[in-house]
């Protein structure tokens, strides 16, 4: 139904319903004036009755009465009246005229309570008024005196009168007066429709226009034109309006579009282009934080964690694993978990091409095809795993997973959103990969690819720290090349150079991945083994020895090569309580060495030190 009909319709039934009203309220004060008024006649025709009566018995003319009677029933609309003698006069006088008998229930009630009863017959065709007044005995008043004539006492009932008048007459009247109002006010609903309907339409024509124009607003389109053929305001707001869309048409026509050149379109689903742009802009403006507060982070492992909070805090991934992979190797590292337990084989973290989603660099959804990732340990869990190249050596993948079927939905409409997160974050990541690559170089020695000095001064508070914290000792080894500036000084710097990296190989081969091995400078060596026991520690210092000692180096000539090394070993915390001081003791420990003839393996004794203790 139409505004204007929905409009017309309310407005008919209020007017109806007010002539109703008015209608049942002037009926009912009509009846009631009816009533009233034929009330008062009668009251007037009793009273006329009774003063008949006595004047007829004061002049002892009562056997006259009956023509009396008969004159005062056929006037003042009387349908008939008539009278009966109360038991005190029909005893004195007798029961009177033929007539003059009580007739009914009524009568005898007013006879014996002496009060006047009044009541109303109405059917389809007539509407009686009955009366019945009762004629009680009075005292003298004027010369009129009942008690004279009546062996009654004051107050008691000498009679009724009894009336019946019709009314019908002024029903009828009322019944037309209400027919000539209601037609009256038929006739005023029918003007007052027809002038609504006829000042009201331009408004409900402009009204239907401005829904036209605002729903095409809501679906993108403000090419609406608004029309209207009201003047005054009405034509002032089409002009308005019209402006208005225009501008707007200019501002947001094409911003779904525009705004699609920063997040692809697809990632926000809504019926509504405005509605959209304000999540796309939300979207644009959560990431543009997100950028600019991990471009201020001090390495890759925050912003990682940045990432992490967002797939928390943001998306309320609940499970999920985050991983780093090297791409030169293959190499897989876990970053974080939710879980206890890995949700690929082991085999997938040493060679991340069993990976689907990495070996295929797409999304690799759980739904799209039974046991889909053959590296997934669980074939009844589902997951959705992202992955996203950084550049040529790393890559990350997000993998969630969820028992609920419903949250994978959820996830992979995500997926657009957090790409564009890990797209934020790509070149700070970038920038804090270069940054290690540029420390770690400046941390390395070039040549032989080992820590160097710098490292160390640089890494011996933390080392220490670790020592302190978990309790643990250290063995420190000081190595030097034996008649190393011989090698020089006969063969040249590339002879030189080939034994210095030999010897950092030998180091490399022999050692853990929790010990290190730094080139302090020129052919002198570092090596920290990591909470070795007494005999390991003597074992790999041995084994460093030997291998060393069996390597022959081609100088030319068909001539061959070889050198040994001088090693000095100190214990931290057993010979020192600081990991400089075990170095110094181990390079007094190597000192002894040389010194006793070379190409040996020297512990640390507190009695090779005679300088001052730091």
């Amino acid at each position: 139904m139409t505004t204007k009909a929905r409009l017309l319709l309310v407005v008919t039934f209020m007017l109806l319903g007010l002539t109703a009203a008015t209608i049942i309220n002037i009926s009912l004060n009509f009846r009631d004036y009816s009533i009233n008024s034929a009330i008062e006649k009668s009251q007037m025709a009793a009273n006329i009755v009774k003063d008949g009566l006595t004047a007829h018995m004061v002049n002892g003319i009562m056997d006259k009465r009956e023509y009396f009677l008969n004159k005062i029933e056929t006037s003042n609309n009387v349908k008939s009246l008539w009278i009966a003698r109360g038991e005190g006069v029909v005893k004195q006088y007798g029961k009177g005229l033929y007539t003059e008998n009580v007739r009914d229930a009524i009568d005898k009630e007013v006879l014996l309570s002496g009060n006047s009863i009044k009541k109303i017959t109405e059917n389809a065709d007539s509407t009686i008024l009955r009366v019945t007044i009762p004629y009680k005995a009075t005292a003298p008043i004027g010369d009129t005196n009942c008690l004279t004539c009546h062996n009654v006492q004051k107050g008691d009932t000498l009679g009724i009168v009894s009336m019946e008048f019709d009314i019908s007459d002024m029903r009828n009247s009322g019944m037309m007066t209400i027919l000539k109002i209601f037609g009256i006010n038929l006739l005023f609903i029918v003007v007052v429709l027809f002038l609504i309907n006829r000042y009201v339409s331009p408004y409900m024509k402009l009204f239907s226009n401005l829904q036209d124009g605002i729903k095409k607003a809501y679906s993108g389109d403000f090419t609406h034109n608004f029309e209207t053929k009201v003047g005054g305001d009405a034509k002032d707001v089409v002009e308005q309006m019209n402006s208005l869309f225009s501008k707007m048409q200019e501002t947001f026509g094409d911003i779904k579009y525009n705004l699609a050149t920063f997040i692809p379109q697809g990632c926000v689903s809504s019926a509504d282009p405005l509605h959209e742009a304000k999540t796309i802009i939300n979207e644009l403006s959560d990431i543009y934080k997100f950028k600019k507060t991990i471009e201020l982070d001090a390495s890759k492992d925050e912003v990682y964690r940045r990432i992490i909070d967002i797939l928390k805090l943001k998306y309320h991934v609940g499970h999920f694993a985050f991983y780093e992979t090297n791409n030169i190797t293959s190499e897989r590292k876990l970053i974080f978990s939710t879980e206890d337990k890995n949700i690929c084989f082991e085999k997938t973290n040493k060679d991340a091409t069993n990976c689907r989603a990495y070996r295929t660099n797409s999304v690799t959804i759980s739904t799209e095809f039974p046991n889909l990732c053959q590296a997934c340990i669980n074939e009844n869990i589902n997951y959705v795993c992202i992955p996203f190249n950084i550049n040529h050596d790393i890559s990350l993948t997000v993998s969630m997973t969820s028992e609920n079927i419903d949250e994978v939905h959820m996830m992979k409409k995500n997926i657009a959103s957090i790409k564009h997160y890990l797209e934020a974050a790509k070149p700070v990541i970038e920038s804090q990969i270069l940054m290690e690559k540029l420390r770690d170089t400046s941390l390395r020695d070039g040549m032989t690819g080992l820590y160097n000095r710098r490292f160390l001064e640089e890494t011996i508070d933390k080392i220490m720290s670790q020592a302190n914290r978990n309790k643990i000792g250290y063995t420190i080894m000081m190595i030097d090349v034996d008649f190393f500036k011989m090698v020089n000084d006969t063969y040249g710097h590339d002879v030189g150079d080939k034994v210095i990296v030999a010897l950092s190989k030998v180091l490399k081969e022999n050692i853990r991945s929790a010990d290190l091995a730094i080139r302090y400078g020129g052919e002198e060596f570092v090596v920290i083994l990591n909470n070795p026991t007494d005999e390991g520690a003597m074992m790999v210092a041995k084994k460093i020895h030997s291998e060393f000692a069996a390597l022959s180096f081609d100088v030319g000539h068909s001539e061959k090569l070889k050198k040994t090394m001088s090693i000095g070993m100190a214990k931290f915390p057993t010979d020192g309580d600081t990991i400089w001081k075990c170095i110094k003791y181990a390079d007094t420990a190597l000192y002894v060495a040389k010194s006793t003839g070379r190409n040996k393996i020297v512990e640390f004794k507190a009695e090779m030190f005679q300088g001052e203790d730091f």
